[in-house]
């Protein structure tokens, strides 16, 4: 009785001994993160920059394997309809300026004191030379207005979540599809690639140097390369941004764009 007790004990300090050698198991792969909501990160996107009214101070580097120039202008909006954009330096170019109130779109040239009426089917055009087009100076369309969005999954390279955007039929001016990765919690873009009708990536736009700006974080820095043209490069930096501030109506007036600065 004494023996099978003795060795009863043995075994069992044995087994013991043995739990403690053993590897400890691998810690539980963290539960993967819920995707943001999809009319958020639309929304999100479409505001981004806007808001009911809005002021802010841009500077614009445009650089081909021949020049490089820097345009420094001024923009005011007001919710999705008015925007009037101004160039101030450098001092041959001040004054070139946009305007777009409601569907209407007009550029000015002070050197030749003419005001063009842009068209519709012009909003892909470029904006004053730059990769840069007019629809993304003044942002005509929408994102939840224009396109058909989905929530594609998670990106992995950069990280956060990857969106595509269809153009709805009979939407005129518009890319055919976008593909934009927004950050892990869904409040900015990261990259956006955009796709013309024939499906070809026709141009990339980054956006990077996240900071408060109007008092959101937002970023300031955006840089456009183009597919057709990659000695091409364009790049926007927000300098100044304040949203919700005093904006005459009268701002947005074709007087308003021709006034000499």
């Amino acid at each position: 009785m004494l023996a099978r007790t003795i060795r009863t004990a043995a075994l069992a300090a044995l087994a013991a001994l043995a739990a403690a050698a053993a590897p400890a198991a691998p810690p539980a792969a963290p539960a993967p993160a819920a995707p943001p909501d999809l009319d958020t990160i639309v929304r999100r996107l479409d505001d981004l920059y806007r808001s009911k009214t809005s002021i802010a101070v841009i500077e614009m580097t445009i650089a081909t394997a021949k020049t490089t120039r820097t345009l420094r202008m001024k923009a005011w909006s007001k919710g999705e309809d008015k925007a009037l954009i101004v160039i101030e330096a450098p001092p041959r170019e001040a004054g070139t300026a946009t305007l777009k109130v409601g569907d209407n779109l007009w550029n000015y040239l002070p050197r030749v004191s003419r005001t063009i009426r842009v068209p519709p089917a012009m909003m892909r055009g470029s904006w004053m030379g730059t990769d840069f087009t007019n629809d993304d100076l003044v942002k005509e369309s929408s994102f939840k207005r224009d396109y058909t969005t989905r929530l594609v999954g998670p990106s992995p390279s950069p990280e956060g979540w990857l969106v595509e955007m269809v153009a709805k039929p009979g939407v005129v001016g518009l890319w055919e599809r976008m593909e934009t990765v927004v950050s892990k919690d869904g409040t900015y873009p990261i990259v956006a690639r955009y796709y013309d009708r024939k499906g070809r990536l026709a141009r990339t736009m980054t956006s990077d140097e996240v900071r408060l700006l109007g008092g959101r974080m937002i970023p300031a820095h955006l840089t456009l390369t183009s597919t057709d043209e990659p000695d091409h490069k364009t790049e926007m930096r927000y300098v100044e941004l304040a949203f919700d501030v005093d904006v005459p109506d009268a701002t947005f007036s074709l007087s308003s764009l021709e006034r000499p600065r």
